[in-house]
């Protein structure tokens, strides 16, 4: 009689759950595949397509750094903030060597939006009148669609 194990079968079988029960080994799907994303991983994808559009045709964003946050503060000294109106972005100027930066809040903008295209719209639409503050300009300059829907 042979005592030896059987060979192991190579390459993908069942999947099995682990040995303690509590669900199956491995990732539910790879790296690169959009459900591993997380919704604030979703969302700065959102925001750097939205500057990607812009840089295109202004080249001095490249100086200006684009933040996601995920609600904003509302202790800073110096904002009036009442219960309708909570930000969905915001600029801070360059000072003290300090580069300009756009803030979108990732939450506010969450709670405001049913689905990713109304999502990514709202997002390109705050990034353009955030842009437009700390270049002076009005949005239809920084982007002659705003507005359009």
């Amino acid at each position: 009689m042979d005592n030896r194990v059987p060979p192991r079968a190579t390459g993908p079988g069942p999947r099995r759950r682990d040995r303690h029960g509590r669900g199956m080994r491995g990732p539910i799907a790879p790296p690169q595949v959009p459900l591993a994303a997380s919704r604030a991983e979703v969302f700065a994808d959102l925001v750097q397509d939205s500057v990607d559009r812009l840089e295109r045709r202004w080249p001095q964003l490249a100086d200006i750094d684009f933040l996601v946050l995920e609600v904003p503060r509302l202790d800073r000294p110096g904002q009036p903030w009442n219960d309708e109106a909570v930000p969905l972005g915001g600029t801070i100027a360059s000072h003290d060597g300090r580069r300009a930066r756009v803030v979108v809040y990732r939450r506010p903008v969450e709670i405001r939006t049913k689905g990713r295209d109304e999502r990514a719209a709202l997002v390109h639409e705050i990034v353009v009148e955030q842009v437009a503050e700390l270049l002076g300009l009005t949005p239809e300059t920084v982007d002659p669609r705003y507005g359009e829907d």
